[in-house]
């Protein structure tokens, strides 16, 4: 009788681990790791600066609006695996809490230079801005300033943000 009960228990045991080994499990992990959209636009200066704006999706998927004073003008997209990763990399020293918006301090400042709005955006929407003016001068806003410079070689549209004077176009 008992060794009938110990296999009934034993059978009914592995009935249940061999039934949890087919169940699957459901749902995103525990802990997701969330990228945003980061976008950031480039402004008009006294002169003929290029102005533009640039949005990278997590996916790497880029895409650019050349405004004015680009040798690209309008939209134009490019997929790069490396771009999400290079452009969160080269700015996220200067982005703000979450959810806010702030602007990059100065200790002496050159006029008529360019404007700068760096947007992280959650999936929810949520937005971090960074507001940078180009000629607001420290050790820290230099490093901004080489930094964003760098950013269009970096993600291969160097040639799209190239600057380009044309007949009629005014400066600014």
């Amino acid at each position: 009788m008992t060794t009938i009960r110990f296999t009934s228990l034993m059978a009914a045991g592995l009935l249940a681990s061999g039934l949890a080994g087919c169940a699957t499990m459901s749902g995103a992990p525990a802990v997701a790791i969330d990228k945003e959209t980061i976008s950031y636009s480039v402004g008009p200066c006294f002169g003929f600066c290029p102005v533009y704006a640039v949005e990278v999706a997590p996916s790497g998927h880029l895409k650019f609006t050349g405004e004015r004073h680009t040798a690209e003008i309008g939209p134009k997209e490019l997929d790069s695996g490396k771009a999400y990763a290079t452009i969160a990399k080269a700015l996220n020293a200067y982005r703000p809490a979450d959810g806010t918006t702030a602007e990059t301090q100065c200790e002496q400042r050159i006029s008529d230079q360019q404007h700068y709005r760096i947007v992280w955006t959650k999936a929810d929407g949520t937005q971090t801005v960074l507001e940078h003016d180009k000629g607001c001068r420290s050790p820290q806003n230099d490093a901004l300033n080489k930094a964003l410079e760098g950013l269009p070689a970096q993600l291969g549209i160097e040639a799209w943000t190239k600057q380009t004077t044309r007949p009629g176009v005014s400066r600014g």
